[in-house]
C-alpha cells in the first residue's frame, strides 16, 4: 500500500493556503447567485439559524481538531502509531456522542427555539435542515485534526475544495427545486445543500483515511509512552480534555462575543438616535462588506497557524527550542510580509476598491480606518496557535476574554454617542485586535524568551510606506482616469512590484525561502 509522507512546514502551509484561496473564491459564487433565486428575504431566513449552529458546533468540536493534531503529532514524533489511532478513536467516540446528543436536542426543541429566540418563525425548516450537520462536522473535525497531526495537509485541502464545489451546486439546485413551496422551504433547501457539501467532504476524508495502513488494538489496551510509562484510554481522554476545554472556552467566548456585539451595536446606534433601518444598514456594511475584505489575507495566516501547531508540538516533544524559535519567527515574518501589501492597498485605494466590489464608495472610510490595523489580526492567529501548541491554551483563553470584555464595553460607550455612531464600534474592534495580539505576543515572549527582530519590522514599515506612495502616485497619474478598474489594477501591479523589490533587496524574503515553496520552489533552488 502506498505510504503518504508528511509535508514540511512550508509545504503544508502552501497546500492549505492554495485550498483556502480556492475556497474563498468559490465562496463568492453562492453569495452572488443565491439572492437571485430566493431573494434577500430568503437569504435572511437562511442566515438566521447560523448563530445557534456555530455556538453548538463550538461546544462539540471547539478544541478537538487542535487537541487531536497536537497529540497525534507527539505520537508520530515518538514513532508510536498505535498511540495516534488511540487518540483518533477516543476523539471520534467523544464527538459522535456529543454530536448525536445535540442533534436530538435541536430537533426536539426546534419549535421552541425558533419561536422564542429568533425573530422569524419561518427559520424552523432551516433549523431542522441544519441539525444533522452537527454530527457530520463533528466527525470531519476529528479526521482533519488527525491528518494535520501527521503533517499531511493534502486530505484536508482536497476535502475542503470538493466540499465547496458540491455545496455550491447543491445550495443553488435545492433552493431552486423547493422555491415553489415558498421562501422558507427554499432557504431550508439551501441549508440542505450546505449539509450535502459537508457530507461529501467527510466521505473524502474517510476515503483518504482508509487508504492508510491500519493498526489494530482496543481502547482499553495499554500503550507505552516515550518514558516507558503506560497510557490507557482513560488517561488519553483526560489529556484530550485538558487541551480541548480551554480552547473550546476561548472559541465560545468568541462566538458569544460576536452575538453580543451585534446586539449591543444595534442598541447603541438606537441610543445615538439612528433609525433602525439606518443602523441595520451600517452594521451590515461593516460585518458583511468591510470585514470580509479586511480578513482576506487570513487565508495565509490561518494556513500558517494550522501548520504551525503540529510543527511546534513535534519540536517541543524533542525539546528543540531552536526549531521552535525558527518556526515562530518564520511564521510571523510570512504573516506580516503577506498581509502588509493588502493593508496598504486597502488604505490607499479604499474608495475604488469598494466601488468596484460593491458599487458603493460611501463605505470606503470604514475600510481605510481599519486597514492599517489589519496587521495585528494577521499575526494574532499564529501567536494563538503557538500558545495552544505549547500547552498554554488557558493563557490564550484569558487574553481573548480580556479583549472581548474591552471591546464590548467600548462599543456600548462609543457607538451610543452620535458623533461616533458605527465608527465607535469600529474603534472598539480595532482596539480589541491590538490588545489581544499584544497580550498573545507578551505571553509567547515570556514562555519562550522570544523576541521578534525589530530590524525586520522597520524594513517592513519602510516597504509599506514606499509601496503606499508609489501606488497612490500611480493611481492619480495613470492615463486611465475614465476606466476605474484599469486604473486600479495597474496601480496595484506597480505597487506590488515595488513592494516585492524592496522585501527581496532588504532580505525580508530570500530566494532560499522561495526554494522551499512546493511546485515553484525548484526554479529558485541553486543548481
Amino acid at each position: 500500500m502506498k505510504k503518504i509522507h508528511k509535508q514540511t512546514f512550508i509545504q503544508g502551509t502552501m497546500i492549505l493556503l492554495a485550498a483556502g484561496i480556492i475556497n474563498r473564491i468559490l465562496g463568492f459564487i453562492p453569495r452572488i447567485a443565491l439572492p437571485r433565486i430566493i431573494g434577500a428575504e430568503g437569504v435572511g431566513i437562511f442566515q438566521l439559524g447560523y448563530p445557534f449552529f456555530l455556538v453548538i458546533m463550538t461546544l462539540i468540536t471547539g478544541g478537538i481538531p487542535l487537541a487531536v493534531a497536537k497529540l497525534v503529532s507527539e505520537a508520530e514524533t515518538e514513532g508510536r502509531p498505535k498511540h495516534s489511532h488511540l487518540v483518533l478513536k477516543i476523539s471520534l467516540a467523544l464527538t459522535l456522542g456529543l454530536g448525536t446528543l445535540f442533534m436530538g436536542l435541536c430537533l426536539w426543541f426546534a419549535p421552541w427555539v425558533t419561536r422564542v429566540f429568533l425573530p422569524d418563525q419561518r427559520v424552523y425548516y432551516t433549523f431542522i435542515a441544519m441539525s444533522p450537520m452537527l454530527v457530520i462536522v463533528a466527525v470531519s473535525s476529528v479526521y482533519r485534526g488527525y491528518f494535520q497531526g501527521k503533517q499531511n495537509m493534502i486530505p484536508s485541502a482536497t476535502s475542503s475544495i470538493i466540499e465547496s464545489l458540491v455545496r455550491i451546486v447543491c445550495i443553488l439546485w435545492f433552493s431552486y427545486l423547493l422555491l415553489p413551496k415558498g421562501i422558507a422551504f427554499a432557504a431550508a433547501g439551501a441549508m440542505l445543500g450546505v449539509m450535502a457539501g459537508e457530507f461529501i467532504g467527510l466521505m473524502v476524508l474517510l476515503w483518504q483515511y482508509y487508504r492508510e495502513p491500519k493498526v489494530t488494538f482496543s481502547i482499553g489496551d495499554q500503550h507505552k509512552t516515550a518514558d516507558n510509562s503506560s497510557i490507557t484510554g482513560k488517561r488519553m481522554f483526560a489529556l484530550l480534555l485538558r487541551i480541548t476545554v480551554p480552547v473550546t472556552g476561548g472559541k465560545l467566548i468568541g462566538s458569544f462575543s460576536y452575538l453580543l456585539e451585534s446586539i449591543i451595536i444595534a442598541q447603541s446606534l438606537a441610543l445615538a438616535g439612528f433609525a433602525t433601518s439606518a443602523a441595520t444598514a451600517q452594521y451590515g456594511a461593516l460585518q458583511g462588506m468591510i470585514i470580509p475584505i479586511l480578513l482576506l489575507p487570513g487565508a495565509l495566516t490561518s494556513s500558517l497557524a494550522v501548520s504551525l501547531i503540529p510543527s511546534l508540538s513535534e519540536a517541543a516533544a524533542r525539546r528543540d527550542v531552536v526549531t521552535i524559535h525558527k518556526r515562530l519567527n518564520q511564521t510571523i515574518r510570512l504573516s506580516l510580509v503577506s498581509g502588509a501589501p493588502f493593508a496598504v492597498m486597502m488604505y490607499v485605494l479604499a474608495e475604488p476598491l469598494c466601488l468596484l466590489l460593491y458599487n458603493n464608495s460611501d463605505i470606503s472610510d470604514m475600510l481605510r480606518l481599519m486597514a492599517p490595523f489589519g496587521l495585528f489580526l494577521y499575526v494574532q492567529a499564529p501567536l494563538q496557535a503557538t500558545l495552544q501548541a505549547l500547552d498554554r491554551p488557558g493563557r490564550a483563553l484569558v487574553n481573548t476574554l480580556v479583549g472581548a470584555g474591552i471591546k464590548l464595553i467600548l462599543i456600548l460607550y462609543l457607538a451610543s454617542q452620535p458623533q461616533y455612531g458605527i465608527y465607535g464600534a469600529i474603534i472598539a474592534i480595532i482596539i480589541n485586535s491590538i490588545v489581544v495580539t499584544l497580550l498573545h505576543g507578551y505571553s509567547v515572549s515570556r514562555l519562550l524568551a522570544y523576541r521578534f527582530k525589530l530590524l525586520d519590522f522597520l524594513k517592513l514599515t519602510a516597504a509599506m510606506i514606499i509601496m503606499a506612495g508609489s501606488t497612490r502616485y500611480s493611481y492619480l497619474h495613470l492615463p486611465y482616469q475614465h476606466v476605474t478598474w484599469m486604473q486600479f489594477t495597474v496601480s496595484i501591479i506597480i505597487g506590488m512590484l515595488v513592494f516585492i523589490i524592496i522585501i527581496f533587496s532588504s532580505k525580508l524574503v530570500s530566494l532560499r525561502d522561495l526554494g522551499r515553496v512546493p511546485w515553484i520552489g525548484k526554479w529558485f533552488r541553486p543548481a
